[in-house]
């Protein structure tokens, strides 16, 4: 499947039983014993740098429908807003759920929380998804920082599920519609780097989830109702859609900066000109101290093909590589 252009690669039989309590106990030993599947699955030749995927297992908490373990080019991410938009519509279109018209209602347990998804259906078919994800929040919305070959630069750091460094792209001398693609990487690695030397995200997440996933650059029109942005993230993979985690952490940097109430929606725009919408619905007052918001996504994901993987044991490539 792929969410406004971002492939989303759902791994349907074949995978190793997962062993572990609970979903974060299964995202590490799929770290430790089974990432040969990981890159197998994704990288060359069965996929590519930026390929992204999925394995699904039993949820550990009551209220989730399934489970969810995103993979991508170097691990496994804590959230996936454009997978969450894709596996709404599988399940629905698999019977992992009960279909019910106008909408279909389901909880997606991921790595950093249930996320409650909508899928509409009409006539038996599935359609717009949405989901609310964990609660959002901007623990520095407001940072000045030296990037390297940049200069100093401003930005904030927000969390939709994984952490993100924000910056508009003319803060490094680009265009994120104009530029580049490989100069916006390059930029955005940088902040990112720059930003993980600088602040400590611990304090304000769950144990093993407090690392910065990647940096979105912006074309800056942060108060007005359309903003294109270009997130990279893990090892410079680069998102084709708006990024749903990032949609996510960009509402809650908005509302943080006064820049968007309670109510208001927002349209996000990618590199490609996919676009999903982002919405603050209302304000919260979390655990960790800090002040956050619950933001709703939506868009759309389509089938685009099935596959059969082979992995022949006397084949030197069967882990996958990639060629940069």
């Amino acid at each position: 499947m792929h969410t406004g252009g971002e492939p989303f690669r759902i791994v349907e039989s074949g995978y190793p039983s997962v062993l572990g309590a609970t979903l974060l106990d299964k995202r590490r030993y799929v770290q430790a014993e089974l990432d040969h599947l990981r890159t197998a699955l994704l990288h060359e030749p069965r996929g590519h740098f930026d390929m992204y995927g999925v394995v699904l297992v039993e949820p550990d908490l009551p209220e989730a429908d399934l489970a969810a373990l995103f993979m991508h080019n170097s691990g496994y991410s804590t959230m996936c807003g454009h997978g969450v938009i894709a596996l709404g519509r599988y399940a629905v279109d698999q019977g992992l759920v009960s279909k019910q018209e106008p909408l279909t209602r389901l909880v997606i347990q991921c790595p950093c929380g249930p996320v409650a998804v909508q899928v509409e259906v009409e006539d038996g078919r599935t359609g717009a998804v949405s989901f609310r994800s964990v609660p959002a929040f901007a623990p520095y919305p407001d940072l000045k920082v030296q990037v390297k070959g940049y200069g100093r630069v401003s930005c904030g750091v927000a969390y939709g599920g994984a952490f993100y460094a924000i910056s508009d792209a003319a803060e490094f001398g680009l265009d994120v519609r104009r530029s580049p693609v490989a100069e916006l990487v390059r930029a955005a690695n940088a902040l990112s780097e720059t930003v993980k030397t600088r602040i400590d995200l611990t304090p304000h997440s769950p144990a093993g989830l407090g690392f910065l996933y990647g940096s979105i650059l912006t074309d800056g029109k942060d108060g007005d109702s359309v903003s294109v942005n270009v997130c990279v993230f893990a090892d410079s993979q680069v998102d084709r859609s708006p990024t749903g985690s990032g949609v996510t952490a960009r509402m809650a940097l908005r509302h943080a900066l006064g820049q968007v109430e309670v109510g208001e929606e927002r349209i996000f725009e990618s590199v490609i000109g996919s676009v999903m919408t982002g919405c603050v619905v209302e304000e919260l007052d979390l655990d960790n101290g800090d002040r956050g918001v619950g933001v709703e996504v939506g868009g759309h994901a389509y089938y685009s093909s099935k596959a059969t993987f082979v992995i022949e044991p006397d084949d030197p490539f069967r882990h996958g590589f990639l060629v940069r």
